[in-house]
């Protein structure tokens, strides 16, 4: 089982912490990385493409031009789509481009994601996220001294402070637990836990022994 250290703001070690081998040693398997990131980009899509089918072209009471005579082939609506100004044939439609995937699907994509920054050295966890005041500089200065240059900061629960401090920092986001997303976990070099955001983790993937 890995361990990693817990430290302060001040890159103080706190304590050694041993890392849930379910969470953070489990199978890195690139095509679930894939396949989750796929969903959440298709999930993002506003799917508001439209063309006018022959429902909703205007025109059509009247044939263009007489059955027979014109040498042409014979029309009976402006509104068919072999008509200048006519219609659209399976052109697309708005629509919604959400599918959904398995939880087990999902959760071990996750797995794999964390067990992969485990395997790189790049999951830090930190005692508390604290600030005394909303103050962008602060925070920054804080992050320097734990050498961090991109990373994703995963906390548990609302911290107003921390949050607002980070909101024009490039290279860092701050999301709670519930917002973690695959996406951003392997967007952002490094990633920083709270101790109680790594409890809580900890708790929504470790995967339980098999009953015997």
């Amino acid at each position: 089982m890995a361990t990693i250290e817990v430290l302060s703001l001040d890159k103080k070690k706190i304590a050694d912490l041993e890392l849930d081998s379910s969470v953070f040693e489990a199978p890195i398997r690139q095509r679930l990385f894939y396949t989750v990131v796929k969903r959440a980009q298709a999930a993002r899509r506003r799917g508001t493409h439209s063309t006018k089918t022959r429902h909703f072209v205007s025109g059509g009471g009247k044939k263009p031009f007489r059955q027979k005579g014109t040498g042409r082939a014979r029309q009976g609506t402006n509104r068919s789509p072999l008509m200048p100004g006519g219609a659209t044939v399976f052109g697309p439609l708005p629509r919604s481009y959400t599918y959904s995937l398995p939880r087990k699907v999902r959760r071990a994509a996750m797995r794999a994601a964390l067990s992969l920054k485990v395997k790189e050295g790049r999951l830090r966890v930190i005692d508390h996220l604290d600030l005394a005041e909303i103050r962008t500089r602060a925070l920054l200065d804080s992050l320097k001294k734990l050498e961090l240059s991109k990373a994703l900061i995963v906390i548990e629960g609302q911290n107003e402070k921390l949050e607002k401090s980070a909101r024009n920092l490039q290279h860092f986001k701050v999301v709670q637990t519930s917002g973690m997303t695959l996406m951003d976990v392997l967007r952002y070099n490094e990633l920083v836990m709270t101790r109680p955001a790594y409890d809580r983790i900890v708790a929504g993937l470790q995967t339980l022994p098999a009953a015997r």
